[in-house]
């Protein structure tokens, strides 16, 4: 009898348990929002919190607890893959000097799988050992798992190679395609954290599932299935989280309150944040709604063309302040920024004629600066505000890193960037009757030659591409005139300004041919228009007529987690070396062709090895490598960024070697200069000031 009383019991709870989660799931995405009461996996009573003594967090009465005690998150996002290893613990110690207890970071899908298959976990990508250090030095993490991040990082973070599969994945759903490779992704990511959560003795205390899914997605079964996966490796007792925009439309789209998953909310600065908080509480069950701004913006990213994102000390603190007063807890996006190496830098779009790169800085106004300042106002303010209601004293505040100028740097020509198209072996270049995209040809970052040719005509022609992204430039040659052929320089078409180009008159008693170097800029990382396949994505007309055979030659350079195999970095830049002056033959240099550039400065023994900045003003548009490295894009004509910034360790005593690749426009002297500070003062046309204290966009 007892026991067929209990099953009754059982079969009677299970019932419930059916008919209310079903209840949750079936819900219309737009009107009813809250969540009932759930099975929680916690049995703790916190009346009696001396008696716990279990390594658990978790979440009751609306507040979190830790080890059964009350805890308030006051925490910060720092991203690994946008620090130097050799400096994670400076940057840290800089956070732990704000008073924050809990780090935050994403993990992007791209930085640890750049091809099917490959695999990356050292270096800046060596996630378990940042993991490691947080936990060293008292930190808790917030980890985001992904497997779309966002974060103004290339395609979200998701690997471009997936935009290269057909028939066409559907990103973000519960396409089974897709569905299948974040399996196999998370099977590699998800058993590596698992020693590092916080019941297994680790630091981690809760993974984030997607990211803002309620601003764009519409897909709940995508989110159920991430939810089973994530549980499935990590098991029950770590907090899985959503976060969101505070809107009922963002949350009702983006919650999964039905699979016990805590939502988290986010919202612009200005906002008065406990009505958002109070709208938070509809979308979690009874009593598991603490009070989180998981993204408490401390600045704003910033496009090149705009002046550099801003916003005030003494308001943000203030803002803070609001939170933590009432026991809120809250994570500043961003405690430190970072950069964005390499090419991995995100994009955002507005409609079908708005595409706008992020810059190569990071900085995002954050109190720890991009290369670790931390002596300046929002870091004062915001510690102030964090010391009042912090439960531990505050570490004291570290100086500034040295920063050295290490002088003007001369620079000379070294080779044209289409001369290399010789030394490309054949086995890697593409033949198609139609241009293909970069993601097609396996060249995911930096540039791709599109190459083809033509008959003259008499009175020029008119070029026409309907879709490129994101910039070509255009160069035409005939191989029997006097020059050997030499590209000329005919314009540039423009993703955001797609107009058709004139090709001039050209005497040639061969076919002309037609190089079209299109760069990838960066893919959209936020919004309806994520699925950003980069290169020429459309036929070419030559006058109303399609321009058919063409030749795809991939442009191998650095990238951050990357060195190809055939690298004209490393050739260019310890090819034969003449010393000459500033002014020695500069001017004559000077072209429209894009081209390397080399120059080297030294650093004595005597002297520390510091960070420092090189400032292109003066030069046009271009990437730069230093000792191999790449330190981002330099693009002073749109501004605001002038300077790149070249942490120490990139650096060594002795020679160091800079190899820029001017796209458009040298300086005419052919001269860089290291400077000992950032600048943002480069040309600009759009306002970024006021943006992030108004703005609805979400991260």
């Amino acid at each position: 009898m007892a026991r067929n009383r209990n099953t009754r019991t059982k079969t009677t709870f299970f019932f419930t348990l059916f008919t209310i989660t079903a209840f949750c799931y079936f819900t219309p995405v737009f009107g009813f929002g809250s969540c009932p009461s759930l099975p929680s996996h916690s049995h703790h009573d916190h009346s009696h919190n001396n008696q716990v003594t279990a390594r658990k967090f978790e979440i009751a009465n609306d507040m979190f607890w830790k080890d059964g005690q009350p805890f308030q998150i006051i925490g910060g996002d720092l991203h690994y893959f946008r620090v130097l290893p050799e400096y994670w613990e400076d940057r840290l110690l800089r956070a732990k000097a704000l008073g924050l207890n809990t780090i935050q970071t994403y993990v992007p899908w791209n930085l640890h799988e750049p091809k099917p298959g490959k695999l990356v976990f050292e270096g800046i990508a060596d996630i378990v050992s940042f993991l490691k250090l947080c936990h060293k030095l008292g930190f808790l993490v917030m980890l985001r798992a992904g497997p779309y991040i966002c974060a103004e990082w290339d395609l979200g973070g998701f690997p471009a190679w997936l935009l290269a599969i057909e028939p066409a994945l559907r990103l973000r759903t519960s396409d089974p395609a897709f569905l299948h490779l974040v399996e196999r992704w998370w099977e590699i990511l998800l058993p590596k954290v698992v020693p590092l959560l916080y019941e297994n003795g680790g630091p981690i205390i809760m993974v984030q599932i997607e990211n803002e899914f309620g601003s764009n997605g519409n897909d709940k079964a995508y989110l159920h299935h991430l939810a089973t996966l994530a549980r499935g490796h990590l098991g029950d007792d770590t907090i899985l989280y959503t976060i969101n925009g505070g809107t009922r439309e963002k949350l009702d789209r983006g919650t999964i309150c039905e699979d016990n998953v805590f939502s988290a909310v986010d919202f612009p600065t200005a906002s008065d944040p406990w009505p958002r908080f109070e709208l938070q509480k509809e979308f979690n069950a009874p009593g598991k709604s603490p009070p989180l701004s998981a993204e408490f913006y401390t600045g704003w990213l910033t496009h090149w063309g705009e002046k550099i994102a801003e916003t005030g000390a003494d308001f943000t603190a203030s803002v803070l302040e609001k939170i933590l007063a009432r026991n809120g807890s809250a994570v500043l996006y961003m405690v430190h920024g970072g950069t964005n190496f390499g090419f991995y830098n995100g994009a955002n779009r507005e409609d079908e004629s708005v595409y706008m790169a992020d810059i190569t800085s990071y900085d995002y106004d954050a109190p720890i600066r991009e290369s670790g300042d931390v002596d300046n106002a929002k870091f004062k303010a915001l510690r102030r505000v964090i010391k009042a209601y912090s439960a531990v004293p505050l570490p004291s505040v570290p100086f500034n890193n040295e920063k050295t100028g290490y002088g003007r740097i001369h620079l000379q020509k070294k080779e044209f960037l289409l001369d290399i198209v010789d030394r490309i072996s054949s086995t890697d270049v593409v033949e198609s009757e139609n241009p293909m995209s970069m993601e097609s040809v396996g060249q995911m970052f930096g540039f791709l030659l599109y190459v083809s040719e033509y008959a003259a005509k008499d009175d020029g022609n008119i070029l026409y591409i309907a879709e490129v992204h994101d910039r070509a430039q255009v160069f035409i040659s005939c191989s029997s005139e006097d020059n050997g052929g030499r590209p000329i320089y005919v314009g540039t078409i423009e993703r955001w300004s797609n107009l058709t180009l004139g090709l001039p008159k050209t005497e040639c008693v061969s076919n002309i041919s037609l190089y079209l170097l299109v760069e990838n800029m960066g893919r959209i990382n936020h919004g309806n228009y994520i699925f950003d396949r980069k290169g020429i994505l459309s036929s070419v007309y030559l006058d109303e007529r399609i321009l058919n055979q063409w030749k795809m030659i991939p442009i191998p350079l650095n990238n951050l987690n990357e060195v190809p195999k055939t690298n004209p970095i490393i050739q260019v830049a310890y090819s034969e070396f003449t010393d000459v002056s500033a002014h020695r033959g500069a001017k004559e240099n000077v072209t429209k062709e894009p081209a390397f550039y080399v120059g080297r400065f030294s650093i004595d023994k005597v002297n520390l090895v510091n960070d420092t900045f090189i400032s292109f003003r003066g030069w046009g548009r271009g990437i730069a490598f230093v000792n191999g490295f790449n330190i981002g894009r330099y693009w002073p004509l749109k501004g605001p960024q002038c300077n790149l910034y070249v942490p120490a360790p990139v650096l060594r005593h002795g020679e160091n070697v800079v190899v820029v690749l001017e796209l458009e426009s040298p300086n005419a002297e052919l001269v860089i200069d290291s400077v000992d500070q950032p600048d943002f003062t480069c040309t600009s046309s759009k306002s970024n000031l006021h943006r992030l204290e108004q703005t609805t966009y979400t991260m």
